[in-house]
């Protein structure tokens, strides 16, 4: 009875972890190159998927204009660039607008690329997370399926 017991258990941690990490609220990825070598291939790898790049904030050097105000609440982790990259896909909007409107929050998309020690990490908040119980969340999961493939291609990552 205790064996069946510790292999129940067992299983269920499994499960719960493999269940965590696919319901990961956040899509990460690293990399051990800098971000001036990452973030073009990205780019490319988005618009060669059908998101189409719209605004390109480089949200680590607007923030470095406050590290004088900010002194030692500036930077704490040390990162040596932050860039972001809004990017949509006209035919994932309209799909998503048909299914629900209030998902159209999600639109346009963002992901976010960091850089700390040499290493880039790529960040993507998953849609399908805010839209748990939305009737898009089928074709959003396919558009998440699709951004993360292009992370993956654009950080030369194989799936």
């Amino acid at each position: 009875m205790k064996v069946l017991l510790s292999r129940w258990l067992f299983v269920v941690a499994c499960l719960a972890y493999a269940s965590a990490q696919a319901d990961s609220n956040v899509f990460e990825l690293s990399v051990d190159r800098p971000i001036n070598e990452v973030y073009d291939n990205v780019y490319k790898s988005l618009e060669d998927a059908r998101f189409y790049v719209v605004f390109e904030p480089n949200i680590g050097n607007n923030l470095s204009h406050f590290a004088g105000r900010w002194g030692d609440d500036y930077n704490r982790n040390d990162l040596g660039a932050i860039r972001s990259l809004v990017f949509c896909n006209a035919w994932y909007a309209n799909q998503v607008s048909n299914k629900d409107t209030a998902m159209l929050a999600l639109c346009p998309l963002h992901m976010t690329l960091i850089e700390k020690d040499g290493v880039t990490t790529a960040l993507f908040a998953r849609p399908t997370v805010i839209a748990a119980s939305s009737p898009a969340r089928g074709v959003l999961s396919e558009l998440e399926n699709e951004v993360i493939a292009a992370i993956r291609a654009g950080m030369k990552q194989s799936p």
